[in-house]
This record gives structure tokens, sequence and C-alpha cells, in this order.
């Protein structure tokens, strides 16, 4: 079994993951990690998300280019490491809006008269 392939795999989840911490701690806005408090309910700081959406793209190049030798050009690398972002993907849009992120009815529905 070619273990380089598995880390590329999860390479692609934790830059997947690494995303919307980062996005919402650059945004200014409280987010979960795996330290807030409570644990799977409470928010963190800004700052620490911006720390843990970097932390999480540090394991994805130790991931892509210490386990194995990444090669973008190679389909089976490429197609294993993206297999990884997309299903991170489709389970993080899936997942429960926080409700502080959840459309407001005046900004999903605009109210238009003509």
């Amino acid at each position: 079994m070619d273990w380089s392939l598995i880390a590329y795999f999860f390479g692609g989840v934790f830059l997947a993951n690494g995303v919307p911490h980062f996005v919402n701690g650059i945004s200014g806005r409280a987010f979960q990690t795996p330290f807030s408090k409570p644990s799977g309910k409470g928010y963190s700081s800004s700052y620490v998300n911006v720390a843990w959406g970097v932390f999480n793209w540090a394991v994805t190049y130790f991931l892509l280019l210490k386990i194995g030798i990444f090669n973008i050009e190679d389909c089976v690398h490429f197609g294993v490491f993206l297999t990884g972002v997309l299903l991170t993907g489709l389970g993080l849009a899936k997942a429960p809006i926080p409700k502080f992120l959840a459309p407001t009815p005046s900004l999903s529905q605009p109210n238009i008269t003509v």
C-alpha cells in the first residue's frame, strides 16, 4: 500500500478544514475550534481561529511535501488530494450553521417592490 496517497488525502482534508477557520478569523468572527468551551458548542476568538487555520495548512504542507513527494501533475496524486478537499467540503457544507452566521430574512429574501 502506498502510504503517501493516504497522506495526500488527509492533506486535502486539512487544507479544506483550515479555510473556514482562517476566513472567520480574519473577518473578526468567533467560530468553533477544538479549543472552544464548552467543547463542541462554544466559540473561540478570531485570533485562535486564524492560528488554527494556519496550523491546518502547515499540516497540509507536511503531509504533501514531507511524507511523500507530491506531484501536482500526477493525476493520481492530485485526484486523491482533491477527493480529500471535496469530501471535507461537502461535510462542512452539511454542518449546522451557527446562529450568528445564519442569513437574516432581509438578506435571503430581498424585499423588492415595483
